[in-house]
This record gives structure tokens, sequence and C-alpha cells, in this order.
């Protein structure tokens, strides 16, 4: 009998693969939220099947992928190496599931902090919406601290901040000059002059909360030229920095592009100073190990970065 000999016994079997999308969705919900139940609720399935899937998980990859502590599930050594491959898994299957099905483009996660997510995002997210309208933009907005944990975390894709702050697992790409400049209410005492360093340090100050970028510049900037600082308001936002300012209150320090229409309708002025110009570059913040995808390689030149 002639023919091809049987190698069935001699050819090397291809493990069986024994992960699943699943597994490694609910593992990612898991790591976020801190135990099965939560998780269970992110990724629309029952308490059981979520303890399920992540014991199906660990028992696949021949490890334990948390620590038991109290009531919460907390990554250890394995699952810390395994999230950023399983996040990655799940973005381009997420870009995959949206090409076929029509979409052609993923959602967007951005966070920002607030100088950027309230006066510059805005306008370039607007023109991305009319682009790509299979696209949106799930914009969040905190400070600087806040945008940092969330792109350790790979709560977001990409990250746009202030501050000079960084974090070991992240990339920092420079992005738009800024500056930082003094502001008063329009009838304010200094408001007419040029104002020195003791002059400014017998005013009441109006800043933005400790983990802003815009406050950690501040403070590096005002304390090495005044010899006092007197903060009388600390503020988590710009807009409410302005509105304090214009009610005589203080002196503020904002950025010069959160500016637009107040110099204009009269409501604040920028004093003039002795002091050194207060510069700084905003950035834009990505995790080392998370898949960079085609949509937002694109958001970030349309953005303008790189």
């Amino acid at each position: 009998m002639t023919g091809k000999p049987d190698q069935s016994k001699d050819s090397p079997q291809a493990p069986r693969l024994r992960l699943s999308l699943r597994q490694f969705e609910v593992f990612v919900a898991t790591a976020r939220a801190g135990s099965t139940r939560a998780a269970a609720d992110r990724v629309a399935r029952s308490q059981s099947a979520a303890s399920s899937a992540l014991a199906d998980l660990e028992a696949a990859v021949g490890a334990a992928l948390f620590d038991r502590v109290g009531r919460r599930l907390v990554l250890n050594e394995n699952g810390r190496a395994l999230l950023p491959r399983a996040q990655a898994l799940l973005d381009e299957a997420g870009e995959l599931q949206c090409l076929f099905a029509g979409a052609h483009e993923a959602p967007l996660r951005v966070a920002a902090s607030f100088t950027i997510g309230e006066y510059l995002l805005p306008g370039p997210v607007a023109r991305w919406a009319r682009e790509h309208p299979h696209s949106p933009v799930r914009l969040r907005i905190g400070n600087t601290a806040e945008v940092i944990a969330a792109v350790a975390g790979f709560d977001v894709d990409v990250g746009f901040i202030e501050g000079p702050q960084t974090h070991p697992d992240l990339r920092v790409f420079p992005w738009l000059d800024d500056e930082l400049v003094i502001v008063a209410a329009a009838g304010h005492r200094l408001a007419a002059r040029v104002a020195s360093a003791r002059q400014l340090a017998e005013e009441t100050w109006v800043l933005r909360e400790h983990g802003s970028g815009t406050r950690q510049v501040t403070d590096a900037w005002l304390t090495r030229h005044l010899p006092e600082l007197r903060v009388g308001y600390e503020l988590g936002s710009t807009e409410a920095i302005k509105r304090v300012v214009a009610e005589g209150a203080g002196l503020g320090c904002v950025s010069r592009h959160a500016l637009t229409g107040d110099i204009d309708c009269g409501r604040l002025v920028v004093l003039r100073t002795r002091l050194p110009a207060a510069r700084r570059r905003l950035a834009t913040v990505l995790h080392r190990d998370k898949h960079l995808g085609a949509v937002t390689q694109r958001f970030l030149r349309h953005c303008g970065v790189g």
C-alpha cells in the first residue's frame, strides 16, 4: 500500500491553548476593582462566573496572581507582570471587534489635568469627534497626580499633564509650552504698578491644591523668589481660583492658557512683576508596557504630539 507515512506519532503536538480573553477580562477588572464581586459588575458576569474565570486563569498559568488581604485581592508579583500583557491583549481584541463590527475605530480613554482638560483639549476633541464619529473620546479631568495614577493603572490610554511629576512605569513626551502668570482683580492696588517681591509676599494667595501640577510649579517659582508665601485659599480648579481672585480675595497664579476672555472682559489683570518668567512644558504620558493602537497614535498626532 502506497501513500505518505503516518507521522502522527512523531510530529510534536502544539500545546492546547488554555487561556481565554474572558479570563483576562476578569483578571484585569479584578486588578482594578480589588474583588471578584466588583469585577463581575464591570464585565457583566455573575460573581461565581468571575471567580471561576479567575481560578481557571491561575490554574492555566500555574501561579497565583493575587494576594488575599482581608476581603481585597491585591496583585502580587506574578499579577503585576501579567497585567500589562493582559491589557494589551484586550486592547487589540477590542480593535479587532470594532473593525469587523463596521465601526473601524475604537473608543479613546483620555485623562487630562484641569488646565489642559478645561482649556486646551476641548477644541481638538470636538474636531476629532467630527472627523472620527465612530471613535468617541472619553475624557477624564483631574489633577496631575490623578492623571498619572490613571495612566499607570491602565485606566486610560493616554494622559496630558502640567507638572514635572512622573512615574517609573510611564513615558513622558513634551507637548506644548505654557507660562504661569500672576493675576489680580481689576481694581487691585498692584494692578497699575510693577510689583516687587516684597509687595507680592505681603499679599494673600489663592492657589491650586497639592497634587496639582500647577501648584507644584507655582510653589517652586514663588518660594524661590518671595521672602514669604501666605496661602489663604487652596482650591480644586482654575475656574474657582479666577472667581475668588476676581472678588478681590487675593492674588492667583494660573496658566496663561486659562485666561481667554477674562482679561478682555476686565474681570482680571495680569500683574507686572520683577520676578523672572515662569515657563513650563506641558506633556503627554503613556504607559511603557501598553500597546499603542493605531487610533491612539492618530489622536496624538491630531493633538500635535510628536
